[in-house]
């Protein structure tokens, strides 16, 4: 069981290990490159462990903070860029506040969509990010257990549930 907290509500995820391993979702080997934004080895650990999970452990690229998220999407902005962006709030340098405001704001990468992930259950952080475009918040349980189970439906859900844009590539 995962408790997820939203304000001042609780609200319970109940699932078993078995169904989240052995989950109905198939993803795609020729998925697109998902972007990790994380500081953490442990967490970055996590998230590799749960795309060995999901069988797609080679369509992972980490950096450590908002600067190196930035430069990677500008220049991949002439290919392909990232299906997903994992985003971590509290990383040096720039943070994964102000990375994500200039994702959003830019032409070209404001719809690559941006999961954060953070420790952080602070309402403000959370209306901050949905305000400025977050398409979802993820706040780390503290268990592994629990952290690993609850990214791999992450990953589940949005590489292999939900319908991404075909073409996000530049526009002319």
């Amino acid at each position: 069981m995962v408790r997820l907290r939203a304000g001042r509500r609780q609200h319970l995820l109940r699932f078993s290990r078995r169904a989240v391993s052995a989950a109905s979702i198939h993803l795609s080997p020729d998925l697109p490159t998902c972007l990790l934004v994380e500081d953490s080895d442990e967490d970055a650990d996590t998230v590799a462990e749960a795309f060995r999970r999901c069988g797609i452990a080679g369509h992972l690229q980490r950096v450590t903070n908002g600067d190196e998220c930035l430069a990677l999407l500008r220049m991949s902005g002439a290919t392909q860029p990232p299906a997903l962006v994992l985003m971590d709030l509290s990383t040096p340098g720039m943070d994964g506040r102000d990375a994500l405001r200039q994702i959003k704001e830019d032409g070209k990468l404001k719809s690559i969509p941006v999961v954060v992930t953070s420790a952080s259950a602070n309402p403000r952080d959370l209306e901050f990010c949905y305000r400025t475009g977050a398409n979802a918040y993820h706040v780390k349980p503290v268990s592994h257990p629990h952290h690993l189970d609850a990214m791999t439906l992450l990953l589940q859900y949005w590489l292999g549930a939900v319908t991404l844009p075909a073409d996000r590539g530049p526009t002319a």
